[in-house]
């Protein structure tokens, strides 16, 4: 039976495992962290996520964990609506809830827990993972991927986009999906399971910043005066996430030799478009399909998780640019030209059938 190292225990990581043992590898995952936990809030899963999903044999209970929003749309501070979308084209749910059903579908003996890889490297064409020796290497660890860093040696480091995200799960009921535009800044609302809702804000900020009253109050500062319920749900959090935003520049492969990425280690995105844990879906159920050829799956998903990327870096510089003609140009795009734009994002297939 042909062997598998997965290193990193997150969404790709899970995901590609669980594709690979389908396809009879078996697999090892490696996780530095002493538990399998995902640190968030929700997660959007758009429909190709879902397809994805659905050759795991897993879209059901994602679906039956999360909220197809539905209705809602783009509103600018004010509240004012700028287009409305009534499609249910994804599913919200908790960060947490997804490894959960990841988690259950792999094989408790493939998984360890509290084990950093320390020493990575190709002897006689096979990968060597702390001196065990394996027929295929998985980098699924992330923005700063220490496989990447490795195999990789001439890629470029992670870039800021300018940006700093905050993230949040707040109690609340009957709240309209929408995403607000203010002058470079955004807001985003989604309704959760559990009367809960999973609500972000970004600003365009310089890397590293330091606020001098904290994080939570720079939140509740920047977005006082918007419209409601934002300053509610800012005022009524007891804590929320906050991170940097980076993206990855291109790599010329994702593949080296026995050696081969997923996710935020081959392609980190912002979070725009809503395709970063999307895309690393669609990497590993193509991974799990292709993992004989590599040069196949390269094919397969650089050329479209590249384009993405830099659809979502676009995206963020438009939305934050702050120009007094963006609302407008907003409100006036037909409708079927920002679906077609939409599905060419989502309108994805795994390239076999289901998996397993």
């Amino acid at each position: 039976m042909a062997t598998v190292a997965v290193v990193g225990g997150g969404i790709a990581g899970l995901a590609t495992a669980i594709g690979l043992e389908k396809r009879g590898w078996r697999v090892s995952v490696f996780e530095r962290a002493t538990e399998f936990t995902e640190v968030g809030a929700g997660i959007s899963l758009w429909r190709n996520a879902l397809r994805a999903l659905d050759a795991l044999g897993l879209g059901d209970q994602v679906r039956a964990r999360g909220v197809g929003p539905g209705g809602g749309g783009l509103r600018d501070k004010r509240g004012r609506w700028l287009a409305s979308a009534s499609d249910n084209d994804l599913v919200i749910l908790h960060r947490a809830d997804l490894l959960e059903v990841l988690l259950g579908a792999v094989k408790p003996d493939a998984l360890r827990a509290g084990t950093p890889v320390d020493r990575l490297e190709v002897v006689d064409g096979k990968p060597v993972i702390n001196g065990e020796r394996f027929d295929l290497l998985v980098g699924a660890d992330g923005l700063r991927s220490t496989v990447r860093a490795t195999f990789w040696p001439d890629a470029e480091p992670p870039r800021p986009t300018g940006h700093t995200a905050w993230r949040m799960v707040l109690p609340a009921a009957g709240v309209t999906p929408s995403e607000t535009w203010g002058d470079r800044q955004v807001f985003g609302i989604f309704p959760m399971s559990g009367d809960r809702v999973y609500a972000y804000a970004a600003a365009v900020v310089p890397p590293d910043t330091v606020f001098p009253d904290g994080d939570l109050a720079e939140l509740r500062r920047r977005f006082a005066d918007w419209h409601d319920p934002i300053p509610t749900l800012v005022n009524n959090a007891e804590t929320a996430l906050r991170h940097d935003l980076y993206y990855l520049p291109d790599l010329s492969s994702y593949v080296r030799g026995p050696v081969a990425l997923v996710g935020d280690a081959a392609h980190a995105m912002p979070p725009n478009m809503g395709q970063g844990g999307c895309q690393a879906l669609e990497d590993a159920v193509t991974l799990a399909a292709t993992a004989d050829d590599l040069a196949h799956y390269d094919a397969l998903r650089r050329p479209r998780s590249q384009s993405i990327a830099r659809r979502s870096i676009s995206t963020g510089k438009f939305v934050h640019s702050g120009a007094p003609w963006r609302d407008t140009l907003v409100r006036l795009l037909p409708a079927s030209l920002v679906r077609r734009a939409v599905d060419r994002a989502l309108d994805w297939y795994p390239p076999v059938a289901p998996l397993g």
